[in-house]
């Protein structure tokens, strides 16, 4: 599963496992403390060892592969648009992943702007003047695909680390 060297991502929703029956004492939340460690640290690694623009790469495209099985796996029943935003808003809040909120969009190009509020990723970090949520970009971009079938283009404007109170996307189709 994690050993063998491979060309192609073999991640399917079935690898989140079995939470009920391996953790009957502890469930299935812990401390948002520990999931940044995780993702800092292994950003950080990847940083030293491969750069900036790698590591870039790679969060955007295990947020993506993140966005497109959690839509077909949790969202996969919404047919129509507003469902289908309605549905990312309560999944990610019930999950206490953010508040989610289309700020804008423009059906005709098939634009948005999206909010996400107390984010995973960045909410109360200090003030370090970037943008620093690559994951949500992939994850939102794999969302809208796996929606659409449209590969969408989403860039992080506005982040807590560069001194926002809330994050803020533009997503737009690939042309």
């Amino acid at each position: 599963m994690f050993k063998e060297e491979r060309e192609q991502g073999l991640f399917t929703w079935s690898m989140l496992g079995d939470i009920e029956a391996g953790r009957p004492n502890l469930g299935p939340l812990m401390h948002l403390s520990v999931y940044r460690l995780m993702q800092f640290t292994l950003r950080d690694i990847l940083i030293r060892d491969f750069g900036v623009e790698t590591a870039d790469r790679i969060f955007y495209e295990a947020g993506k592969k993140a966005g497109e099985e959690f839509c077909q796996n949790l969202l996969a029943e919404e047919k129509d648009l507003n469902s289908f935003l309605a549905a990312i808003q309560h999944h990610l809040k019930e999950l206490k992943i953010g508040i989610f909120r289309v700020e804008s969009a423009n059906f005709e190009e098939g634009s948005f702007v999206i909010t996400v509020a107390e984010d995973l990723d960045c909410s109360g970090l200090p003030v370090c003047d970037e943008e620093i949520c690559i994951y949500d970009e992939g994850f939102i971009a794999g969302l809208l695909q796996s929606y659409t079938g449209q590969d969408f283009e989403v860039k992080e404007v506005d982040c807590w680390g560069s001194g926002d109170r809330i994050c803020r996307f533009t997503a737009k189709p690939k042309k």
